[in-house]
């Protein structure tokens, strides 16, 4: 039977090398080589806090049209050629659907936990033909990916070197400034001003030569005549939910799950505090329940502006929940708390400065021995101002919703809320903002 399908592949790397996207993209060369059209690539990034994830928990998936039989065996053939089998914590999952699916899975795996039980079940369920390799977890990304469906996407420009090759990349460092320099805001986290690093080039053991983030193909393209570099052995742009908030869910303090990612709202409850390896702490607390927050040293200036956090600031925070503290990505600070100072009054009398009589005594004039019991009070400056904080690019994760995808409508609110209502098999998910 000829038409459109989908065709998910996941896990098909380890922490040695190979990578599921540059797959994807030889696939597809494969297929348009064997006269298939390939309408779109996806590239479906899950829930970041699954933990025998390899790198960054991606999955692919490819729209194609033509013989599903003849799509499912070449996809086979690629996996068994190019997987890294030798390595124990890869387990390939290749899946075809010859029709849509319903997107509940993807969510489910995208904010939370899903078992390879369960994505054979799903996939048995909805007529998908599939094999999994060695233990079929890679079943579970390659079903959420051929289930995908993005409220919002971004787009990502791949470039790929030879999957064998190890050793340094050769990519210009002053061409990614300057792709950024020409494309940003359209595009964006290829460098890091503030620390001045280069982001876009990994340092893995993988095929990725460089990534240019997007809001458009024609966006990714154009920065990409800027970089210079080795030359690449295929390159492949792919719609993603990069950049998206898509893992996060609206939670509530004192009921949050172990790997699960959260927008959650509080008051500080305590001054930060820098621990050892310079990581900052302080407790959010809503009613009876307060949650630990931390910002790690990778996110560097931003832990500065967590320090300046005092308590009865109202926050918006959105992380991940792991062993008990919520992993800041970006925080809204929705109010900040007026800083009082007291000191000792001045004389009435005799215009000198009063000091304390003592616990519970007042304050008494040295000068004239005129006495007081009101202290002056006064109102320290602030120099943290309300608005949204994020940690820089060197230390994003790839969900996570960079501010500059904000729209100035939500940027300016001032109670800022996301809406993100779970969804089920047939449910319906948005995401979305509304300000009160």
């Amino acid at each position: 039977m000829v038409g459109i399908m989908r065709i998910g592949i996941d896990d098909t790397d380890s922490p040695e090398g190979m990578c599921t996207t540059y797959l994807g993209a030889v696939l597809a060369r494969r297929l348009r080589q064997e006269g298939y059209s390939v309408s779109e690539a996806l590239l479906v990034r899950l829930n970041p806090n699954v933990p025998y994830k390899t790198r960054g928990n991606a999955a692919i998936c490819l729209e194609v049209k033509g013989d599903a039989g003849q799509a499912f065996a070449l996809a086979c053939a690629c996996v068994e050629e190019l997987a890294d089998f030798s390595a124990a914590q890869t387990n390939p999952g290749v899946v075809v659907a010859e029709r849509p699916l319903p997107r509940g899975f993807y969510h489910r795996a995208v904010t939370g936990f899903c078992t390879t039980g369960e994505a054979i079940a799903f996939l048995d369920a909805h007529g998908a033909c599939y094999r999994g390799y060695k233990n079929g977890r890679g079943l579970i990304g390659a079903a959420a990916a051929v289930g995908a469906v993005f409220s919002d996407a971004t787009y990502e420009l791949l470039a790929y070197r030879r999957h064998e090759e190890q050793g340094g990349r050769i990519v210009g460092r002053e061409s990614v400034f300057s792709a950024e320099d020409a494309t940003y805001p359209h595009t964006w986290d290829s460098v890091d001003r503030e620390n001045d690093m280069v982001v876009c080039v990994p340092h893995t053991p993988d095929p990725v030569l460089f990534g240019i983030r997007g809001e458009s193909p024609a966006w990714v393209r154009t920065a990409r005549t800027h970089i210079q570099s080795q030359e690449p052995v295929i390159e492949q742009v792919y719609r993603t939910n990069q950049g998206t908030d898509a893992h996060l869910v609206a939670g509530k303090i004192g009921a949050m799950d172990e790997g699960r990612s959260y927008l959650a709202s509080g008051t500080v409850a305590s001054l930060p505090r820098t621990g050892r390896g310079g990581h900052v702490a302080f407790d959010l607390a809503d009613g009876e329940h307060t949650v630990r927050c931390m910002a790690y040293e990778p996110t560097k200036g931003f832990r500065d502006v967590v320090r300046q956090l005092v308590p009865g600031d109202v926050l918006l925070v959105a992380g991940s929940y792991r062993k008990g503290s919520v992993n800041l990505e970006k925080m809204r600070v929705c109010e900040v708390h007026p800083i009082s100072t007291r000191r000792p009054p001045v004389c009435g009398a005799c215009g000198r400065r009063m000091t304390s009589a003592g616990a519970g005594k007042g304050y008494k004039c040295r000068e004239c021995g005129a006495r007081s019991f009101q202290p002056e009070v006064s109102r320290a400056p602030r120099t943290l101002s309300p608005g949204w904080y994020e940690v820089p690019p060197s230390a994003r994760r790839h969900l996570a919703k960079p501010l500059v995808r904000f729209t100035s409508a939500e940027l300016a609110g001032l109670q800022g809320r996301y809406l993100i209502a779970d969804c089920g098999e047939t449910g319906r998910e948005d995401t979305g903002y509304y300000t009160s």
